[in-house]
């Protein structure tokens, strides 16, 4: 009997460790997501949020490289305002979420989802600083099933 009270406790020390390291990741995690989060600007999201092209276009750089569901190219800053424009006016947005944020180098992403009147779309942007201001280089927008 005292052999199976040793390994029992054995046993909820070694779970407990496992819990507790558990929750110990998975709040770093989410404090590390959330510090990129935060240095995202927020006109950025409300743009896409509120389906506002010529706002959003503010944040491009003089040209951009942008994916819309069928459209991809490297385009003029008036012309992805243009080709936004038009995937708002045919998709009015009802929401948009940031799913996950991180960093690489001196770049800093961002994963949405965005929920439209008619369709789910998964947003992708890369964003870059120059002079202390940061600019979209790269925007994706693609069917949430893609």
């Amino acid at each position: 009997m005292i052999f199976f009270n040793h390994i029992s406790n054995f046993f909820t020390k070694k779970h407990s460790l496992l819990v507790i390291t558990f929750l110990l990741s998975l709040s770093l995690f989410s404090a590390n997501n959330n510090l990129w989060q935060n240095q995202i600007p927020r006109g950025i999201i409300t743009s896409i949020k509120t389906g506002d092209a010529k706002t959003l276009a503010n944040y491009f750089k003089p040209t951009i490289e942008l994916i819309v569901i069928q459209t991809t190219n490297i385009f003029s800053k008036a012309q992805a305002k243009i080709i936004l424009n038009d995937f708002f006016t045919r998709h009015k947005p009802t929401d948009f979420k940031i799913i996950h944020t991180g960093k690489s180098d001196d770049s800093l992403y961002a994963i949405g989802t965005l929920k439209t009147e008619d369709n789910v779309f998964r947003v992708y942007f890369l964003l870059k600083t120059k002079d202390k201001t940061q600019y979209i280089e790269q925007l994706r927008i693609e069917y949430e099933n893609e």
